[in-house]
């Protein structure tokens, strides 16, 4: 595995160049990005549905062991993710490769993109082909929403934190290890323990609440207020906890 410092090397590289691509390869990168999310909580919803039946707990952990496969796929296969960059594009600016003027216009179309990957994937693989249309499917992702959606905004914010400090380090770690085998394990348990815990992640919920609007569950106003203090705290736990803590702690020793 690479040291944290040579981590932290990668890391300002690879957010020095997410900012560098052209705007269409942003656009078509965040949009598979945010349904390979989609895809991911679909996966982790019909888990949980299907084995509700043997406990919540093992329920909630199976769904949490499921969900991990879309950021595996988005740094291992390509793709770009809000959350992630919070972390990697932070870096750079940290380090002055790129203007904090240029992360937050990355953070803008990255988010925008991932969020119509996420919609587009709820409908069409949720409400379309019918996957959380009906029966205990549906009543999943109707609860899973409510649960997010009725969190006020301070709480809100905090589990945004202490969501995206838990996918900075899956992507950090997934730099760090030097084969396919140790990226897919750096991502998979941090990633893993998120969902487990319940924490908030902005682009996952791009997925949840319209996925559950498809199905009459929640309205797009609460999206809307739940998205804001989420995608906030997520900014800080991915660009303020990790980015910003692993550059102050080594940047002395790149």
């Amino acid at each position: 595995m690479f040291s944290s410092a040579e981590i932290l090397t990668q890391s300002i590289a690879k957010g020095t160049a997410k900012v560098k691509q052209p705007l269409a390869i942003k656009i078509l990168l965040g949009v598979l990005g945010g349904a390979l999310i989609g895809i991911g909580f679909l996966a982790a919803i019909r888990v949980s549905a299907s084995s509700f039946v043997v406990g919540q707990s093992t329920a909630s952990l199976l769904s949490a062991l499921v969900f991990p496969l879309g950021l595996v796929a988005i740094v291992l296969a390509g793709g770009e993710l809000a959350t992630g960059n919070m972390m990697v594009v932070g870096t750079a600016a940290y380090a002055r490769r790129i203007r904090w003027r240029d992360f937050w216009a990355n953070q803008l179309v990255i988010t925008i993109s991932n969020i119509i990957g996420g919609v587009l994937a709820a409908y069409l693989f949720g409400h379309v082909v019918g996957l959380t249309h009906t029966g205990i499917f549906k009543e999943t992702l109707v609860g899973m929403a409510q649960g997010k959606v009725t969190q006020a905004f301070w709480p809100s914010f905090v589990s945004g934190i202490g969501c995206n400090w838990l996918v900075g380090l899956a992507v950090w770690l997934g730099f760090g290890a030097k084969d396919s085998a140790g990226k897919i394990l750096g991502i998979w348990f941090p990633t893993m323990v998120f969902v487990a815990i319940g924490f908030q992640h902005s682009i996952a919920n791009s997925f949840l609440i319209p996925a559950a609007i498809f199905e009459g569950g929640v309205t797009w106003a609460q999206f809307a207020m739940n998205l804001i203090p989420v995608y906030l705290g997520n900014v800080v736990g991915g660009a303020g906890v990790v980015a910003g803590g692993y550059y102050l702690g080594f940047k002395q020793v790149q």
